[in-house]
């Protein structure tokens, strides 16, 4: 059950289950994970849509966050025995409102080889590389030659992304990436979807929303969003229990099945969008070293999360 279509001019390859679960990605543009829709319906935040992701590296639907995960504290700074300067003015580097370097290199980024797209009994495979170190840039600022992996697997009404790092280049390589998908429930006001952030710590931020090392115990109380808004890092769900967004009949579930032990959550006043978004470590871990794994030259890192969609009783 696999297929292409076009959004925006990008041709994207899709995967879709017997259920009527959809997803669709643009290896062109970063890999993104552009939509995914269940009886037409689309659950993933469109936000300024796909042309100006890649134009402008204004997130949406799953994004890939990497080499960082949101923002970090300084633009030079030293990792794994390497300097990192990410002061070129022609790096594709977006910036948070207080001029702080956020999401990563790969925002839009072409250069990712299709090594597989197939059906499977219940759905289907898509899987992707991508060479760090076949770009200069890239490595002149983040010095790491690597290869970069994703596969994603459709099967029923569940969809699990793999993101596999190799430290191929003869290098170590720190991992500190994630990915910030922002979910929607269409046809449901906003103030109604119930929200589940099932978490025991939260971390304290400082004025620039960069971990201070501090934490806190916290209980986000499960309900209807309402007025609240987020925009909070924690410690990732204690035993793999799921985040959580439903409402119109439909829930969604977000699971991080291994390599994920921290997240964000992100909901804003002035978006119709709730991202629930797996971190390999803490926000600013390539400047602060807070929770940092340093892969050795050949050794492998393997993150998974899930996102499954199942009706439910309105």
């Amino acid at each position: 059950m696999i297929g292409e279509r076009e959004i925006e001019g990008y041709e994207a390859l899709t995967l879709a289950s017997p259920g009527g679960l959809e997803a669709a990605f643009v290896p062109a543009a970063g890999m993104v994970g552009c939509s995914l829709r269940t009886d037409g319906k689309e659950l993933l935040g469109q936000r300024g849509g796909l042309r100006t992701y890649v134009e402008k590296r204004s997130t949406m639907g799953i994004p890939l966050l990497y080499p960082w995960a949101n923002r970090l504290a300084r633009r030079r700074f030293s990792v794994a025995g390497r300097e990192v300067d990410l002061d070129s003015p022609t790096l594709p580097i977006s910036n948070d409102p207080n001029g702080l370097p956020i999401h990563g290199l790969l925002a839009g980024a072409s250069g990712w080889r299709v090594e597989r797209h197939e059906a499977s009994a219940d759905g289907g495979i898509l899987a992707a590389a991508f060479d760090f170190g076949l770009d200069p840039a890239l490595v002149a600022a983040f010095p790491f030659p690597h290869r970069l992996a994703i596969e994603a697997s459709l099967a029923g009404g569940e969809l699990t992304i793999a993101t596999t790092v190799a430290a191929s280049g003869g290098a170590p390589v720190p991992v500190a990436f994630g990915y910030h998908p922002y979910f929607r429930l269409p046809e449901v006001e906003r103030a109604e979807w119930e929200i589940e952030v099932p978490v025991a710590e939260r971390l304290e931020l400082d004025s620039e929303m960069i971990p201070t090392g501090a934490r806190e115990a916290v209980r986000v109380e499960p309900g209807p969003l309402g007025a609240r808004t987020f925009d909070d890092a924690y410690l990732a769900p204690p035993e793999g229990r799921p985040f959580a967004l439903a409402g119109g009949g439909r829930r969604i579930e977000v699971s991080f099945a291994e390599g994920y032990p921290y997240a964000q959550v992100y909901a804003p006043a002035d978006d119709d969008v709730v991202a629930l978004e797996p971190m390999t470590a803490p926000t600013n871990a390539l400047v602060s070293g807070t929770d940092l794994r340093v892969l050795e030259p050949g050794a492998e890192h393997r993150s998974t999360f899930a996102v499954r969609v199942t009706d439910v009783a309105a």
